[in-house]
C-alpha cells in the first residue's frame, strides 16, 4: 500500500471519528449515556474483566532512597456470616497523618473506618441480585462476635432497624469498577451507578443495593472528618 494511500485512509478514518463525536455533542446528555451503554462489557467479557486474584503492590524507599516494590501479593478478602456472598478487602490504611519517605510498611489501622485525620483504602463486593435491605433473621452471637472481629467497628455504625443504612464520620471516595450498584440516601432518595461512575459521600447516611444479576465491585478510599453534633 502506498504512502499516500495509508495517509488518505488515515485522514477518512479522523474524520469520521471527529464526525461521530461531534453528532453526540449536538444532541446532548442522551447520546453520551447511549454511548456509554455501548461501552458496558458483555456478559462474554466478565471473566476478562475480573480477575480470579486480585493483587495489590506496594512501593516505598529503601536505604539508599531508591523507589522498590516492597510487595506484590494477592489481595485477601474478608466473608463475614452476617453478610452472606459480600467480600472484603482492607488493603491499605492509617489512623494517623502519614510521614514520607517510607519504607512501605504498613501503618496501623485497628478500625474498619478511620479516624479524625485518618484514611482507608479498600475494595468490596456485593453479589448479584441482592439488597442489603433485603430481610434476614436476627444475627446469632458467634455471628456479632464474627463481624466485630474482622470488620471492627461495623456494628457501631449500621442501623439494626434499616439493615444496610449507615452513616460514619468520613469522606468516601467510591468508584465502582465492575457491574452497577444503586446508592440509597435518605427518604428513599436512590441513583444507579455502573462502571466508571464514582461517589463522594460527605459524611451521609447511606446505604448500597445491588439489583443486578451480575457481581457489583466497589473501590473505595475513606478520609476521616470532624463531625459538628448538635
Amino acid at each position: 500500500m502506498s504512502q499516500a494511500l495509508q495517509e488518505d485512509i488515515c485522514e477518512q478514518d479522523t474524520q469520521s471519528f471527529h464526525q461521530e463525536r461531534g453528532s453526540d455533542r449536538r444532541v446532548g446528555r442522551d447520546a453520551r449515556f447511549e454511548h456509554r451503554e455501548r461501552l458496558q462489557p458483555t456478559e462474554n467479557d466478565c471473566a476478562a474483566t475480573i480477575p480470579k486474584e486480585m493483587h495489590c503492590v506496594v512501593t516505598g524507599r529503601d536505604k539508599f532512597g531508591k523507589s522498590i516494590i516492597v510487595s506484590d501479593e494477592p489481595a485477601k478478602a474478608i466473608t463475614v456470616a452476617m453478610l452472606p456472598g459480600r467480600e472484603f478487602y482492607r488493603l491499605w490504611g492509617s489512623d494517623a497523618m502519614v510521614t514520607l519517605p517510607s519504607d512501605g510498611t504498613p501503618p496501623q489501622q485497628p478500625r474498619f473506618f478511620p479516624p479524625k485525620n485518618g484514611f482507608r483504602f479498600g475494595m468490596f463486593t456485593l453479589p448479584p441480585a441482592t439488597s442489603t435491605n433485603a430481610a434476614q433473621q436476627p444475627p446469632t452471637p458467634a455471628e456479632l462476635q464474627d463481624m466485630e472481629q474482622k470488620l471492627p467497628g461495623v456494628l457501631d455504625v449500621v442501623e439494626a432497624d434499616h439493615p444496610g443504612m449507615h452513616t460514619t464520620d468520613t469522606v468516601d471516595f467510591d468508584v465502582v469498577v465492575f457491574g452497577e450498584v444503586v446508592l440509597e440516601l435518605d427518604d428513599g432518595a436512590e441513583v444507579a451507578l455502573k462502571a466508571g461512575d464514582c461517589v463522594i459521600q460527605n459524611g451521609t447516611r447511606h446505604a448500597w443495593h445491588n439489583r443486578s444479576s451480575e457481581k457489583c465491585v466497589i473501590a473505595f478510599s475513606l478520609v476521616g472528618a470532624d463531625r459538628t453534633r448538635p
